[in-house]
């Protein structure tokens, strides 16, 4: 599968999807031909894309929630007032603590980026300051709540492919994450004193404000999705309802405060916010950066998400219907005896599948479901597999320049990938953190058959 993934995106330039399917047509056949039937083929396939189901139910209602945020205003006022309020004297960390706080609420990095990320950097560009080290704070950001938000796609995939419970995950995560946080902070705040500042506001960020500002009407009942987030992920409540009450009270809101139609407002949930639904509906008379800002969300922009997890699972049930999975990882982790050794194994393993593949989610699902049962078997538990599957996956994506994620930050902020790849610590940052903890023993969890989903569930 690697090497089609390879050959295939490398000289033929094809999605690494339709190559996944290849290999899970391959594994079938290996199978059949060793006496197993295609009913057996099938029902492992459905077994594991039944283990998918609650991803896929959350990645459709984040879909839903970022399109109610953005007809409601919630996401264009923290963008207008974040602009508003920055003080240029600290431009990196606020760019990374404001792409750190979207993200978080909202789960999604490449939203964020296609949010605030332009805004900043458009902040930056007029602020005449360095880019690079601008878009790797930007980056850091935005990535920082792909990797901790319990909204996020990423998180619920390394946690489900585990078999780690939700919020386990999350917490287990600040030992890799909190101290790259902590660098983040006190590099962008030194490189920032250094920035000679004008006291005129950029014309281009002037001209967003003003849009956004003639679009939207702003009160502070805006903050209320984001809080019942907020507070069903402190309380430990669980996603899916929270993130649907969330959206029903963003839709109440903008039906309310907003000058939008009810057919707008579903429209938004279902499609994506677009400009064409504001006042006069034309989109035209709007700066091309405002429909960049804002025309996004909805539970159809998931859909390759949706593709990915598909196309995952299948391979990953074609696989497990022979055990031939488990057998690749028995290879990997032949001769292992320590923990650091087995974690190296993790890491190389998933950034491999991550650079082969050119997405972040793939070694999530198949790392994540391959190793668990090794991690049980040497009594380390799975949520140590989880946290490293996002430490060397889902946050290492945007500083490989092919990577999907790497060629969109790329787009989206004009600034090429290896440019602000020293700047971007958070990516890495991670995996030397998770190295460093396997070797002292610190912050390495032991297996305890409580801390199993289902187990939870029981109790």
């Amino acid at each position: 599968m690697l090497g089609a993934i390879s050959i295939g995106y490398f000289v033929f330039n094809i999605r690494a999807e339709p190559m996944i399917l290849m290999g899970t047509a391959t594994a079938s056949l290996i199978a059949l031909a060793h006496g197993y039937t295609w009913d057996d083929i099938l029902k492992s396939i459905c077994a594991k894309i039944s283990e998918a189901l609650p991803v896929i139910l959350i990645v459709a209602s984040i879909g839903f929630l970022i399109g109610a945020w953005m007809v409601s205003g919630t996401i264009p006022m923290m963008i207008y007032y974040g602009l508003t309020f920055i003080n240029p004297q600290y431009f990196y960390i606020s760019a990374f603590l404001l792409g750190a706080l979207i993200s978080v609420c909202t789960g999604t990095s490449w939203g964020s980026i296609g949010t605030v990320g332009i805004a900043m950097i458009g902040v930056a560009i007029g602020l005449n300051v360095p880019l690079a080290i601008a878009a790797g704070a930007i980056v850091s950001g935005c990535w920082f709540g792909d990797k901790l938000s319990p909204v996020s796609d990423s998180t619920n995939m390394a946690a489900l492919a585990a078999g780690v419970n939700l919020y386990s995950h999350i917490a287990h995560l600040l030992w890799t994450t909190g101290p790259g946080f902590i660098i983040c902070c006190a590099v962008y705040i030194y490189m920032g004193r250094g920035i000679d500042i004008s006291p005129d506001t950029p014309e281009n960020i002037s001209v967003l404000m003003n849009a956004i500002g003639h679009i939207y009407h702003f009160n502070l009942f805006l903050l209320l999705p984001p809080i019942i987030v907020l507070y069903g992920s402190i309380t430990k409540k669980p996603p899916i309802p929270m993130l649907f009450l969330s959206t029903l009270v963003s839709m109440i809101l903008a039906l309310v405060f907003q000058d939008f139609s009810a057919s707008s407002v579903g429209e938004s949930v279902v499609s994506g916010f677009k400009l064409t639904m504001t006042e006069g509906g034309n989109a035209a008379a709007f700066p091309s950066d405002v429909s960049r800002l804002l025309e996004r969300g909805g539970a159809i922009s998931m859909f390759s998400s949706f593709v990915t997890v598909f196309s995952a699972f299948s391979f990953a049930g074609a696989m497990s219907a022979t055990g031939s999975l488990h057998t690749v990882i028995s290879a990997l982790t032949r001769g292992i005896k320590s923990t650091f050794r087995l974690v190296l194994t993790t890491i190389i393993s998933t950034f491999t599948i991550c650079a082969c593949t050119a997405n972040g989610t793939l070694p999530l699902l198949l790392c994540g479901d391959a190793f668990k049962e090794e991690y049980k078997r040497r009594g380390l538990a799975t949520k140590n597999l989880s946290r490293t599957t996002e430490d060397a996956g889902t946050v290492v994506e945007p500083i490989i320049p092919w990577s999907a994620s790497g060629v969109y930050c790329a787009t989206m902020l004009g600034v090429a990938t290896l440019d602000y790849l020293p700047w971007a610590i958070l990516c890495y940052s991670g995996v030397i953190f998770a190295l460093l903890w396997a070797a002292t023993g610190i912050g390495i969890a032991k297996y305890q058959p409580s801390d199993d989903p289902e187990r939870l569930v029981e109790n």
